[in-house]
């Protein structure tokens, strides 16, 4: 039994990224393509996003530009590729506040939006800041925090103290303190709506970037197994990775459960398409009775 269909939706990407932005440590190392996505969780009852992208105009589009961000497309058209308009979303899970997960908000008119409380409540004492202290915001749009103060105005904010169990039946979120940002989280999905579930995914957010986060070759210290965190921590590495062994965990260590939305290698492991937009659709899995949009 699976009660969500997840599909990973790429909507613009940057064509050379350091490597060691990606993987900490990796210095001289060359670029990867970087693909910026977000998920989407489809039920019977629910259509649900894991982040939504950034806002492509005035600073949010200054940052995409700084960062090399080309083909941006609007969740519009990203959406409409899977037979749904944002209108149809009534949840979106942000899993932290940099620019390219939670710059459209405004286009989700009716979705209720989970962000942990650390995490907007930081960001908005860190704009109080001195400017010498501006690092911390190198990739947060200072309009993205407003708007999510006007979506707790408008009754359509809801923040998470740390773990919540079914937010929507079978999802829950955890809280990743202090480690690629101030309240990360990751959301994990039990399919088969169980406690003890066989059939669990994890959507890392950007506490993970790539499988190799997960598994190293062995050629550092001799250890396949060993996790590299990734390269951007506001908080700490060390947070960084033991939130990494939490997710692991949760998915008895298989290491393609944990599903990293900036990783290009997706269409090695799952189905995947490239759209006429030429970005790449990822299916993860299927709800019980969903066809494929992949075929």
């Amino acid at each position: 039994m699976a009660d969500y269909s997840i599909h990973v939706l790429e909507y613009s990407y940057v064509p050379k990224y350091h490597k060691s932005g990606v993987l900490y440590g990796a210095h001289n190392q060359g670029y990867v393509k970087l693909p910026y996505c977000y998920v989407l969780l489809r039920s019977k009852d629910h259509v649900a996003l894991v982040d939504v992208g950034y806002n492509h105009k005035d600073y949010g589009q200054h940052l995409a530009e700084k960062f090399g961000v080309e083909n941006w497309r609007s969740p519009k058209v990203v959406l409409a590729e899977m037979g749904l308009t944002p209108e149809d979303v009534d949840t979106v899970f942000i899993t932290h506040a940099h620019f390219d997960h939670f710059g459209s908000v405004e286009d989700f008119p009716n979705a209720t939006f989970y962000i942990q409380r650390e995490e907007i409540e930081k960001w908005v004492w860190a704009l109080s800041l001195p400017e010498r202290l501006r690092w911390m915001m190198i990739a947060v749009d200072p309009s993205d925090v407003l708007r999510g103060v006007n979506l707790a105005v408008q009754g359509r904010l809801r923040t998470v103290e740390g773990s919540m169990e079914n937010v929507l039946p079978g999802i829950d979120l955890h809280l990743a303190k202090d480690s690629h940002t101030f309240g990360s989280m990751w959301v994990t999905v039990r399919n088969d709506g169980a406690a003890a579930s066989a059939d669990t995914w994890v959507l890392a957010g950007d506490l993970v970037y790539q499988f190799a986060n997960l598994k190293s070759d062995g050629s550092i210290v001799g250890v396949e197994s060993m996790y590299t965190p990734v390269g951007l921590a506001l908080g700490s590495q060390m947070n960084l990775l033991l939130a990494t062994e939490e997710m692991m965990k949760q998915v008895a260590y298989e290491d393609r459960r944990v599903i990293p939305i900036h990783e290009e290698g997706l269409a090695d492991r799952f189905p995947s398409r490239i759209t006429k937009e030429n970005l790449r659709i990822s299916e993860i899995c299927l709800a019980d009775g969903a066809d494929s949009v992949i075929a």
